[in-house]
């Protein structure tokens, strides 16, 4: 195993524990019961989660774009949905959007940096 495939597996493993955290929030922080920041959670979680298992499963680039644009989504999504004034979940949506995104950045920058392998 090469230093490149540890790299990739560490982001997306960080996108996989993200993932289902963010899942978990609203149990944990009790605001299950307050729509719709409790199903951004819920959905935004498991979206998070299935595409990091995706990029684990498969090397292919479009998983990181997607959780890229995944991370984006989480963190903007206090503001789109208006929730932006709980005080709880507008911090853990803006932080845990930025590090799914952040990580997928990197996965992303790694791939692109990482040298072609020639073959004779």
């Amino acid at each position: 195993m090469n230093t490149a495939w540890k790299k990739d597996m560490i982001a997306d493993a960080v996108n996989l524990v993200l993932g289902l955290a963010l899942f978990l929030s609203p149990w944990a922080l009790g605001f299950s019961a307050e729509s719709p920041t409790n199903w951004n959670a819920w959905l935004s979680g498991l979206l998070v989660a299935a595409l990091a298992v995706a990029a684990l499963a498969v090397f292919a680039e479009w998983p990181e774009w997607m959780s890229l644009a995944a991370g984006v989504w989480v963190a903007l999504s206090p503001w789109v949905l208006q929730f932006s004034s709980n005080a709880t979940v507008t911090p853990l949506h803006v932080v845990a959007g930025l590090l799914v995104a952040a990580a997928a950045a990197l996965r992303i920058w790694f791939v692109h940096q990482s040298h072609p392998h020639v073959t004779a």
